[in-house]
């Protein structure tokens, strides 16, 4: 079993108030991504996360070191960029998460081994943005807790803050033994 992880592709990270065009083009290739998987891997669901704010967003921690209001559950900008949502589907698994990493996202991940009785898991791929913040957050969270599954991320279908903090995270989950991918959509 191969496992697809795609991050925050959102529309305040893609187009909205935190996007760049690094991000908007990342969404796209993710997006081909996404359909590649599909006839890959007919069987297995994509698994999206949604970072996800309340209206008290500036009164957090996270708020107060990046005062900009953004993918506040319910509005616009929360919701998937438009390509995303054009190759999301029935039976695909959302995670909401209210910070950068999700603890819940190891635990998606057993379910679908438990439900579909796989004794091994082949790769998790991780897609989508920001690489430098949590793409890398959930991408260490997972490997804490699969140290023998292969951990994949696709370069191309991914985005940082800026083109260097996202070579520099690139540069960060190699050092902790995942497989940097550059030449895959």
């Amino acid at each position: 079993m191969n496992i697809l992880i795609a991050i925050d592709l959102q529309k305040d990270f893609t187009t909205g108030v935190l996007g760049n065009a690094e991000c908007d083009a990342a969404a796209a290739k993710a997006a081909e991504r996404i359909k590649a998987y599909r006839t890959e891997n007919p069987d297995t669901p994509v698994v999206f996360t949604l970072d996800t704010h309340t209206e008290n967003y500036i009164e957090t921690q996270e708020g107060r070191n990046l005062p900009i209001v953004h993918c506040v559950r319910g509005t616009e900008g929360w919701q998937l960029d438009e390509r995303i949502a054009a190759v999301k589907a029935e039976g695909d698994i959302t995670v909401e998460k209210p910070s950068f990493g999700s603890a819940d996202l190891p635990v998606v991940i057993s379910k679908l081994v438990w439900r579909d009785k796989i004794e091994e898991i082949e790769e998790i791929e991780f897609i989508g943005v920001c690489t430098d913040i949590c793409v890398i957050s959930n991408a260490m969270i997972v490997k804490s807790v699969f140290p023998e599954v292969p951990i994949k991320i696709n370069a191309k279908c991914c985005a940082g803050v800026t083109p260097e903090s996202h070579e520099n995270a690139l540069s960060a989950m190699a050092a902790c033994q995942m497989k940097i991918e550059r030449n895959e959509v």
